[in-house]
C-alpha cells in the first residue's frame, strides 16, 4: 500500500476558506479507484506538544492498494479539476508519500 498525506497551508485561513478547501478535497478527491481510505480535516488546535506541527489547516489523508493506484489518481481529472480550483488559495502545499505494510 502507499500513503499519501497532504498537508495545506492556507493564505485565508478562515472558517470559511477552510471548510472550502474541505468540500473541494471531497467531491474531487474521494472515492477514486484502487483508494481504500480516505479522510480530511483539520488541525486539532489543543495538540500543542513540541512534536506537533502547527503549520497547516487542512490535512488529506489518503491510502492506496498500489503504487500503480496513487499514479492512476494523480493524473486523473478529477485530482487535475481539484489542483486547478484549489491552487491560487494554498499558502503552501507539503506532501508526503509512503510506502506502507
Amino acid at each position: 500500500m502507499l500513503g499519501h498525506m497532504v498537508y495545506f497551508t492556507l493564505k485565508d485561513s478562515s472558517d470559511e476558506s477552510v471548510q472550502r478547501l474541505i468540500d473541494s478535497c471531497n467531491e474531487h478527491l474521494s472515492g477514486h479507484p484502487g483508494a481504500v481510505f480516505f479522510a480530511v480535516g483539520t488541525r486539532v488546535p489543543d495538540l500543542a506538544r513540541e512534536v506537533n506541527d502547527k503549520e497547516f489547516h487542512v490535512a488529506l489523508q489518503m491510502v492506496f492498494e498500489s503504487r500503480k493506484a496513487q499514479d492512476d489518481y494523480q493524473v486523473h481529472q478529477r485530482h487535475e479539476t481539484f489542483i486547478a480550483t484549489n491552487r491560487d488559495s494554498w499558502a503552501k502545499v507539503r506532501v508526503f508519500d509512503a510506502n506502507l505494510s
